[in-house]
């Protein structure tokens, strides 16, 4: 896994943080991903999260790639 891919998630997901509707943060955190990261980094830090359950994510940012990433 590559380290910088989880550094770059959790930067999107504290700029995100500070949204006060919680919910469109997430969802706009995988928005952001879909629309600025190549299909190749969405799948890594996809697989990422789905084989590590210590990952180094953030909360937020676990959440809007299990909810909204993977459609």
């Amino acid at each position: 896994m590559n380290n910088n891919l989880v550094t770059m998630a959790n930067q999107i997901g504290g700029f995100f943080k500070s949204y006060p509707d919680k919910e469109q943060a997430t969802k706009d955190i995988a928005v952001h991903m879909k629309k600025f990261w190549p299909p190749v980094m969405r799948k890594e830090i996809i697989e990422y999260v789905d084989s590590s359950e210590d990952n180094l994510l953030d909360d937020m940012v676990n959440e809007a790639i299990k909810k909204y990433l993977k459609d």
